[in-house]
């Protein structure tokens, strides 16, 4: 068993961590293959005995891997996406970051986390993409994203007028610093801070949530994830930014954009005593009120 192994980059005290991880790997038998740039900063401080193999893009992950572990936080995890693209490589979590929605792996659980991979005892989460199109090329060979698709102001401009259209007929126009358009797994992030709901991973919706409306009437709205969502967009400026998950354009106002449900999803793994229930209570500390 291959199994790919990235990350972008580890603290000193994570040593430890990457020691037990490689341990309990060539214990079950199975050849860890480090992408290049992460394995270039650690492998001289970490012990180290054999030679390793590694990868440096998405064109290095073929069907001779058999699943990725993502070291990390959300945000390392949300790279992955860029990694196994249509691939269907099923992608593991652990949490060497703070919070952990996705990556949601702890590392003392590391041990039975690779057991479950080399008895492939898990379950494998389907999370849906959002694909981007418009009129003039963005985001290269990986214009979809896990997470969600913003429209924002570019710095200290004034606030821009987003018209937002779903399929094709009018929902509303946007005074606002911003708007978002996220997935269910997107639901708990950016969307989130800005006062959107959360929305189970099975739902097959999209969420539009706007960043900093002018008007207070304006709330978040759920729409089925077969809905094109497009836009035009308004503003004082000549540009604003345009991002999916954590990579950025800035891009001009007269584009044409929408975005739609991606053909293909990234295939997360979850162990089997894990669900999104128990993921929400231990990492929004629900259910831990005295009154309870």
């Amino acid at each position: 068993m291959r199994i790919a192994i990235y990350s972008r980059g580890i603290e000193h005290n994570q040593q430890k961590d990457i020691e037990l991880l490689l341990t309990e790997l060539i214990k079950h038998g199975a050849e860890p293959v480090f992408y290049q740039d992460f394995f270039n900063k650690f492998y001289s401080s970490v012990n180290l005995e054999g030679k390793y193999s590694t990868f440096n893009s998405s064109i290095d992950m073929d069907s001779s891997i058999d699943c990725l572990i993502s070291l990390g936080g959300d945000g390392t995890l949300l790279d992955t996406v860029t990694l196994v693209k249509d691939t269907g490589i099923p992608v593991l979590g652990v949490n060497y970051g703070r919070l952990g929605f996705l990556a949601n792996i702890g590392k003392d659980e590391i041990n039975s986390a690779i057991e479950a991979l080399v008895e492939r005892k898990y379950v494998l989460d389907k999370r849906t993409l959002l694909h981007i199109e418009s009129d003039v090329p963005l985001f290269g060979d990986v214009p979809y994203a896990l997470n969600e698709f913003t429209l924002h102001k570019s710095d200290t401009s004034p606030m821009i007028k987003i018209h937002t259209y779903l399929n094709g007929e009018f929902l509303n126009t946007y005074w606002a610093d911003g708007l978002i358009v996220s997935t269910p797994t997107g639901s708990t992030g950016y969307s989130l801070s800005c006062n959107g709901p959360v929305v189970f991973p099975d739902s097959a919706s999209f969420v539009i949530t706007p960043v900093s409306p002018h008007n207070l009437n304006i709330r978040p709205i759920i729409v089925p994830d077969n809905t094109i969502v497009s836009f035009e967009v308004e503003g004082r400026t000549d540009n604003f930014i345009c991002s999916m998950d954590s990579r950025r354009e800035l891009v001009p106002k007269e584009i044409q954009l929408a975005v739609k449900k991606e053909n293909f999803g990234l295939n997360l793994i979850r162990l089997n005593e894990n669900n999104f229930l128990q993921t929400l209570r231990n990492k929004l500390s629900w259910g831990l009120d005295k009154r309870n």
